[in-house]
């Protein structure tokens, strides 16, 4: 067990391949806060390659010494626990700063020498840690220079969400893309895919024959996702305005939520079968797209324990008119067999009272076998799946209430993951370095699932181009605006209140 006291994954993996990460982006937020703790602590681990080199290549002028030192105060504000010295002082020896812009065709030259003086047969894992505006421009130089491809090694390049802003623009990067690189060699980041929980509902539902048994449409009756901030925009006006939540947490996050509940048993759980039957999921999906209901909102000042909190319009990079949402609600459809009927409810938004993300299953009512006017009502069974910031599952049901009366009350069983194991669980970089390092991209969505995911969001983005909202429409710290309740019936609305 490490010092983080965290039990190691058991996943039997080839350590003794040479491996060398490339990090575009060197110096930028994700490397520092994401990538390179979730190194250090797969190091503590030994889950890294025992020949591993990482290269993290950036534009600002600093030596190897002051990047190296940057990094090691980075991991020290990310780590739960203080660095363990030793662990530090072999991972830091495997860490060079190589100085260059994306478009310099002499440091791409340089890159690949230090790639051959570390090791002439090495693999290598790209990892573009950059804006989007720079996707196109590496993998084109990476394939012009001859370093996206060597017979007798692998070559993987990592690209971070957002995979384009619709359909067309992800075609497009797509194919630039796979102009330098094989398709099996290139792993889309969704981030949310190497959250534990997230990871853990297919075991819930299959390796357990009570809830697989009623994994239907004769049982549940409806299912609601959520993935809630209680932050703003903050600093990433500009980015937002060209997003929204729709494309940014939508498309992505809450689809490959809503593909994890209601994919087919698979054949096996391999990244083949997995990514074939989510792939399924969408199709059906977009079937049933006619019937779909959305509200979209956008937030206006607001209140939060007596701190004023300002509109999305009047934060940095934002435009005093704009119409981008930073709320979305759904009410969808899975036109098949299992799910035909049952609404699955998807909200996202910004500056809510709550930082959850969290799916809920709710069983449809107990025919009426106990009198209400002897018992009470009994409400309806709830399995909840707790993704962040708590991890863990809560499963509700009718009991007794202690007492001489007959009296019925929900009660819960809890399952608390930090509290019942006892350790940190991974950080989702974590599990999705190892992966891509050991090519299992089960956890990483395939180019078909970006495609359809991107037609199903450019449909819905089609409607609100014909509605104009009046914004903004919600107060901050507040669940979003009205019409978001109205999607649901006074029953469902039950839980989605409760948060």
């Amino acid at each position: 067990m490490s010092i983080r006291n965290r039990k190691v994954d058991t996943v039997q993996v080839d350590n003794t391949q040479p491996c060398v990460m490339v990090i575009f982006g060197g110096t930028g937020d994700l490397t520092h806060t994401k990538l390179m703790p979730a190194l250090y602590r797969l190091k503590m681990d030994a889950l890294l390659p025992k020949m591993f080199h990482v290269i993290a290549v950036g534009r600002r002028d600093l030596t190897n010494d002051d990047y190296v030192q940057g990094i090691y105060n980075s991991v020290q504000e990310s780590n739960e626990l203080p660095i363990d010295e030793v662990t530090w002082s072999e991972f830091s020896k495997c860490i060079y700063y190589h100085r260059q812009t994306f478009d310099d065709d002499s440091g791409y030259a340089v890159l690949k020498e230090k790639l051959a003086a570390l090791s002439s047969d090495c693999n290598v894992l790209y990892y573009l840690a950059v804006s989007p505006e720079y996707f196109e421009t590496i993998v084109g130089k990476l394939g012009a220079h001859d370093m996206a491809r060597k017979k007798g090694a692998w070559r993987r390049v990592v690209i971070e969400k957002p995979f384009g802003r619709n359909l067309k623009t992800a075609q497009y990067l797509n194919k630039r893309i796979c102009d330098a690189f094989d398709e099996e060699s290139v792993y889309r980041v969704d981030h949310y895919l190497g959250k534990s929980m997230l990871q853990n509902l297919l075991v819930i539902r299959f390796a357990n024959i009570a809830f697989e048994a009623v994994w239907n449409k004769e049982s549940i009756d409806h299912v609601q996702i959520s993935a809630c901030e209680t932050v703003g925009v903050g600093t990433r006006g500009g980015y937002y305005e060209r997003f929204g939540a729709l494309r940014d947490m939508v498309q992505n996050h809450l689809v490959q939520m809503l593909m994890l509940i209601a994919v087919e048993p698979p054949k096996s759980f391999d990244e083949k079968h997995i990514r074939e039957r989510k792939l399924a999921v969408l199709k059906h999906l977009i079937a049933d797209n006619k019937k779909a209901k959305s509200v979209r909102g956008q937030y206006g000042e607001g209140e939060n324990d007596g701190q004023l909190m300002k509109a999305y319009r009047s934060e940095s990079l934002v435009a005093e008119d704009s119409d981008t949402e930073t709320f979305a609600a759904m009410k969808l459809f899975i036109n098949n067999e299992r799910w035909r009927g049952v609404p699955f409810y998807l909200r996202t938004g910004k500056r809510m009272p709550a930082k959850t993300t969290q799916v809920m299953i709710e069983f449809k009512k107990q025919a009426e076998i106990m009198p209400s006017s002897q018992f009470g009502d009994c409400g309806p069974n709830r399995l909840i799946i707790k993704i962040h910031p708590e991890e863990g599952v809560a499963f509700e049901f009718n009991a007794k209430k202690p007492g001489t009366n007959d009296d019925i009350v929900p009660v819960q069983m809890n399952f608390c993951q930090h509290c019942h194991f006892g350790f940190n669980s991974p950080q989702a970089y974590e599990r999705l370095l190892h992966d891509a390092m050991h090519g299992d991209a089960t956890l990483f969505p395939s180019w078909d699932e970006i495609k359809s995911s991107w037609a199903f969001a450019d449909q819905l983005s089609a409607r609100w181009q014909n509605d104009a909202p009046d914004f903004p429409n919600y107060d901050a710290g507040t669940w979003g605006p009205q019409a978001a309740q109205e999607l649901m019936s006074s029953d469902e609305r039950e839980w989605w209140n409760k948060q």
